[in-house]
């Protein structure tokens, strides 16, 4: 299904994606990297209290809404006429990429909630590690949207 009046809108669309993607892609950057410092401090501390504030504040205020502004451009543009070859592979290659990065999105939002209430059961290397996954993913989309190989 495509909404024709959508068409002059799709530049428009296009752009408000892509800011939308670099601020959910920032925030999936920066949080495990968070949770890395976060695990070198000690509990109840003003050290993690701080920490705490600050992974709320990044998750809710930021990555969030700027997820929900990316799923949201996003399917304008897939509505919009011509913009989308259903047939390509690359094009079912990125939405799973982008499904996993949703699921990782929400993978932080458990780990947040750990450490808010002091459960966290994971290392700093388990979050070093869980860092690359983002970039992993955003690697695949991009190559998928830009170069579409297949």
């Amino acid at each position: 299904m495509v909404v024709e009046a959508f068409l002059p809108y799709g530049r428009w669309f296009l752009a408000l994606h892509v800011m939308s993607v670099m601020a959910w892609m920032a925030g999936l950057f920066y949080l495990p990297r968070l949770f890395v410092y976060h695990c070198q401090v000690s509990l109840g501390g003003a050290e993690s209290a701080r920490f705490k504030i600050m992974e709320r504040r990044l998750y809710r205020a930021i990555t969030t809404p700027a997820m929900v502004a990316s799923f949201l451009f996003g399917s304008c543009l897939v509505l919009t006429p011509g913009l989308v070859d259903w047939h390509a592979g690359w094009w079912h290659l990125k939405l799973l990429a982008v499904f996993l990065m949703a699921g990782f999105h929400g993978a932080c939002g458990r780990w947040l909630r750990d450490f808010a209430n002091d459960r966290n059961t994971h290392s700093e290397k388990f979050f070093r590690l869980a860092n690359e996954i983002p970039t992993v993913l955003m690697i695949v989309i991009v190559i998928m949207v830009i170069v579409q190989p297949f």
